[in-house]
């Protein structure tokens, strides 16, 4: 099945490459690739598989789809390179705080991304969950990996043969948990997975942030974290914070007021769902100047490497993968 091709005008400041590397999990994810300056990525449309792939060309970028789902992938490709992305406001907001300014002058290149698909973001999140990122990298590629090889090796479509499809949702949804644990993945994190991929088709159809949002966050073992993330990915949500992260709660608190840490992460032995931890009320009392771009305000700190200092050894990385 041969490409078709979209050309699309970018901003008069835009950094392709920074853009569209925020969207794979690490270097080697096997549903991305950067090879020779161009963008990849394989992905399940509402039409069927396709691939896309963005080439900055001068003032333009280029984009390429194949497979049953070109076209869907091709209408969503200003999205996926953020060219979408409205930073209406942002320039006199970031003027609140001179670190939250200098970064956006210094990151104004960046966009945040937009993909238009919830799942595939969900299945390297759940793994994300108050996991070291090695281990759920490690245990998220090996579960790509896993489904492509008991899935007959479906080929992506287009010409780049090391792109992988991720799984289906039903794929994962009939999943038992036995065939998690080998991945390093506890039953906890898999019957999260396995709840969010049998919703998945509703997850898909919600319209915005928030819709998403209530939608996940009444699923059983999914909280704002996750919801966040996924808005974050799916609609380009600048606004989206990831509340009770491990570390930016902290990096907020020591960017923009000097403090080592933000406050406790434990919201208490009675906390319920939803409830907020110490600091992450201190990173959202931070954030509330910058409403409507807080979320790009943590990645314009994170991109900037403004991370609180760290005490102690670092946390040693272990997986029940083999027992």
């Amino acid at each position: 099945m041969t490409g078709i091709t979209r050309r699309m005008a970018t901003p008069p400041v835009y950094d392709f490459a920074r853009t569209v590397r925020a969207l794979p999990m690490g270097h080697h994810d096997p549903c991305f690739r950067i090879v020779d300056a161009a963008f990849w990525w394989t992905t399940r449309t509402p039409y069927g598989p396709a691939t896309l792939s963005l080439r900055r060309d001068g003032t333009d970028v280029e984009a390429i789809a194949w497979g049953p789902g070109r076209e869907w992938m091709l209408a969503q490709a200003d999205g996926v390179a953020g060219v979408r992305d409205d930073l209406s406001g942002f320039s006199e907001l970031a003027q609140a705080h001179s670190v939250v300014a200098r970064v956006a002058k210094l990151y104004s290149g960046h966009k945040i991304a937009a993909t238009g698909r919830v799942f595939q973001r969900l299945l390297r999140t759940v793994f994300e969950q108050r996991v070291s990122g090695v281990a759920a990298y490690r245990s998220y590629v090996a579960m790509v990996r896993y489904f492509h090889r008991v899935n007959d090796q479906e080929p992506a479509p287009g010409p780049l043969t090391t792109l992988m499809l991720p799984p289906t949702p039903e794929m994962i949804a009939a999943s038992p948990y036995w065939v998690f644990h080998p991945l390093g993945v506890e039953q906890k994190r898999a019957d999260a997975l396995c709840r969010l991929a049998a919703v998945a088709e509703q997850l898909e159809a919600c319209p915005n942030p928030a819709a998403l949002t209530q939608r996940m966050t009444a699923l059983r073992g999914v909280g704002p974290w996750t919801a966040a993330e996924a808005c974050r990915a799916a609609f380009g949500d600048p606004d989206a914070v990831s509340i009770g992260d491990l570390h930016i709660p902290h990096m907020v608190a020591w960017a923009l007021a000097g403090q080592v840490r933000a406050g406790s992460r434990d919201a208490g032995p009675a906390a319920r769902k939803g409830d907020l931890s110490p600091a992450d009320h201190r990173m959202l009392e931070l954030l509330e100047p910058f409403r409507g771009h807080r979320g790009r305000v943590c990645i314009l700190l994170q991109m900037a490497g403004l991370r609180a200092p760290r005490f102690g050894p670092r946390q040693k990385i272990r997986t029940f993968a083999r027992y």
